[in-house]
Formats: C-alpha cells, sequence, structure tokens
C-alpha cells in the first residue's frame, strides 16, 4: 500500500498505558498551538508516497501485535521484532515475543518465529542491540505477571514488579538462548514497573552495549535511567536515574562521546525531554524541554548516522546527521521523519511519511545505505487493530530531493 492515498485514518485509541490519557488534558492554548504546528506541518510538506509492507497485521497470527523494534545484524540481516499479544488486549496477559527476519535488506521476509515465550506472562519492550565486536544480538526485555495491569504494578497492587531479562543470538537471529532474568543487578529492589526502550539499543564508542529504559518508584513517579553491559553481555548493570516524569526514551551518542536521552515526558508538556551523559549513563544532566520536537505523549525514534552509515561521496566531516520519527501533533497521527544535521542541536528538516494514524516507531540504517522504517498504524472502518508495516527510504527523501 502507498501512504497518504486515503487508506489510513485515525482508528480507534489504544488501550490505555503509559500516558494514553494524556491528550484530554492539555490546556485550551497549548491545544491550540500544537494543532497549529501540525497543521503547518501538514499543509507545508508532502506525504510520504512510498510503499510499505505489512510485516505484523493483528489478527493475523497473535490477536494483537504492538511496539516495533527494527535492527541489523552484523552479517546484515535486518530484524524486525515486536509483541504478540494472545488475548489482544493492552500491555497485560500473555504476550510473547516475535520476529521476523529478512536476508535481503528488507525486501522479503521469512516467516514469524517466536523470540520468547514465559507462560501466561507478560513480556514487552523489546529492544535489541548488536555487538559489533562479537556479531551477538542482545535482546533485553521485561516480564510481568499475566493477570496484572501496568497501573496495578506501578501501584503496587500487584504480587510481583515488573522484572527484567535478556535473550541473545549468535547465529543471526535464527535461534535464541534460554531467556535470563538479570533483575539481580538490572533493576532496584524498589522499583515497581520497568521498561526497556522500547526501540532499540546502541553500543557506544568504548564498546559499552547501552539499553535506554525507565521505571517506577514507589511514589508512582516514573523515570528514566540506563540498563548497560561493559563486557559484551555477560553481566549487566543499571545507571544513574534521570529526573522525574521521563519514561519511554531511545539513545543517540555524539561524536565528543555525550549520549543524548531522548525521552516521552509524563508531565502533560507535549514535548520531548532530553538528558545528557558525559560518562555513558552513569551519571546525567538535569531533563529539559526540547520544544522543537512536539509529542502527544507517545513513543519516538532516534538514530545517529555516524560512519560507515553515511550517504555515498559523504565525508566523515558530515557524520553529524540524526534522524528522528514520531507524530508531533496533539494525537498519534502524520508520523514524520525529522533530520538534524549537528547531531540532534537543531531540526530543520522535516517530512510527514504517513498522514494516518500512526502510533511507535523504529529506526535503523539498512545496508545499502537506506533507512529502514518500522511503524505502528490502524485501518479505517475497524475497531483497533493496529499494524505494523515496514518502509524504507534514502535519506534524500527526508530532505525533499
Amino acid at each position: 500500500m502507498k501512504p497518504g492515498k486515503g487508506e489510513i485514518s485515525t482508528g480507534r485509541t489504544p488501550s490505555a498505558t503509559l500516558g494514553d490519557s494524556m491528550n484530554s488534558h492539555i490546556p485550551a492554548l497549548g491545544r491550540l498551538r500544537l494543532a497549529a504546528i501540525g497543521l503547518l506541518l501538514a499543509l507545508s510538506l508532502p506525504a510520504a508516497e512510498l510503499p510499505t509492507q505489512p510485516l505484523f497485521v493483528s489478527g493475523e497470527g497473535y490477536k494483537r501485535y504492538r511496539i516495533p523494534a527494527l535492527i541489523v545484524t552484523a552479517k546484515g540481516t535486518v530484524l524486525a521484532f515486536t509483541e504478540g499479544r494472545v488475548g489482544g488486549g493492552g500491555l497485560v496477559g500473555d504476550i510473547d515475543l516475535v520476529l521476523r527476519r529478512s536476508t535481503d535488506g528488507g525486501k522479503t521476509w521469512l516467516a514469524e518465529q517466536k523470540v520468547a515465550d514465559l507462560g501466561e506472562d507478560t513480556l514487552g519492550n523489546p529492544c535489541p542491540v548488536v555487538d559489533r565486536d562479537t556479531g551477538t544480538i542482545w535482546l533485553p526485555f521485561t516480564r510481568s505477571p499475566g493477570k496484572s495491569t501496568e497501573k496495578q504494578i506501578v501501584a503496587g497492587e500487584s504480587p510481583a514488579p515488573t522484572t527484567v531479562w535478556v535473550t541473545h543470538s549468535t547465529d543471526d537471529g535464527l535461534t535464541w538462548s534460554a531467556p535470563r532474568d538479570l533483575s539481580a543487578t538490572g533493576r532496584r529492589s524498589d522499583w515497581r514497573w520497568y521498561g526497556t526502550g522500547p526501540g532499540i539499543g546502541i553500543q557506544l564508542a568504548t564498546g559499552r552495549l547501552f539499553i535506554p529504559s525507565y521505571h517506577t518508584e514507589p511514589n508512582e513517579m516514573y523515570r528514566s535511567h540506563a540498563l548497560y553491559s561493559d563486557d559484551h553481555g555477560a553481566t549487566w548493570q543499571v545507571g544513574a536515574t534521570v529526573g522525574e516524569h521521563t519514561a519511554e526514551c531511545q539513545a543517540a551518542e555524539r561524536r565528543d562521546g555525550t549520549v543524548v536521552l531522548n525521552m516521552r515526558g509524563t508531565n502533560k508538556q507535549f514535548a520531548r525531554t532530553l538528558a545528557e551523559s558525559k560518562d555513558g549513563g552513569s551519571t546525567w544532566s538535569a531533563p529539559r524541554l526540547e520544544k522543537q520536537l512536539t509529542e502527544p505523549a507517545c513513543e519516538a525514534a532516534v538514530l545517529a548516522l555516524r560512519p560507515p552509515m553515511l550517504r555515498p561521496g559523504q565525508t566523515a566531516a558530515q557524520d553529524s546527521l540524526w534522524l528522528f520519527s514520531n507524530p508531533p501533533g496533539t494525537t498519534r497521527r502524520a508520523l514524520t521523519i525529522r533530520l538534524s544535521r549537528d547531531e540532534g542541536h537543531t531540526w530543520p528538516v522535516s517530512r510527514v511519511f504517513d498522514p494516518g494514524a500512526t502510533e511507535y516507531s523504529c529506526l535503523t540504517r539498512l545496508p545499502n545505505g537506506e533507512i529502514g522504517l518500522l511503524y505502528e498504524l490502524a485501518r479505517a472502518g475497524q475497531p483497533y487493530r493496529p499494524e505494523l508495516h515496514f518502509a524504507k527510504f534514502p535519506l534524500t527523501w527526508v530532505e525533499g530531493k
């Protein structure tokens, strides 16, 4: 299908998870301001007109699929992860982690395979990272009691909190290890809810495997943090927590080694929240609002295009390019791709990819140099049944060239 041809409409609001109901609390002036931003964006930039491939369609296999993660292995295989929700509801009940693989750069995809299934418990927030030194693919994720909702876990009303786990593959994603519980060192004992990503992790210049994460504390406050490994995944540690009202997050590293955490806020400000670390996530700056990046309380993706992730003909001096994707208005519509030429300080270029009902997304660099995108959309005339579609485009498309 081609987005922008009237084939996608609003769909139904997803079942409540972190911040899904916050739109109703935007002050009237703020709603008007953000609506104006979204309108200008939609009017000034053409929609994608690019083909997409449906990789996961709710009702075909699992009753519902949600939460995209997209990454390329050391051998160039593209891996698309998501949650397979058995009961078809929100983030509760029997949920597995599933995967589809492409060995030809996203042209064709192999059949869905199950990566992790721990009975009737809730597995969620896939956040893979590839170790460039060993080629191992690590997949941190979370596990919650299957009968407990996020709200119950946050309030301390669940029989057990959310724990953090990991599985890994050494054969390009064909097979996966038995899941391993990281909670002894990967979470603090008083944390209740826990989320990895969702999206992807990164490997820092130091070799550290860095998983952007978040949690809730006994006062029910959401805060972001880092989960990391300095020994190629053998052991995992938890870094410092970021300030209050921070949650789902993605990360990018600047050339000077600064890690920028790009976070979904929970304080009803409807802009992304940023924090920086000079030591790989061991400490963080005070969080600040990034008003260039508006949001409707939704996950977003960020991707640093570092060498060899450059267009043909580019030089190392041009490795300051970052990409960002999210629905930028007051509602989850009009998935937009933004481009920064100065490592996330400014975002002067943007283009609407899909003008319809869109939610979470994930970006990666494909073996041929194009950008890969896995994102959630809803179909017209149906109850809420999200589909995860894959698309690819050259960087020049974002620039309108």
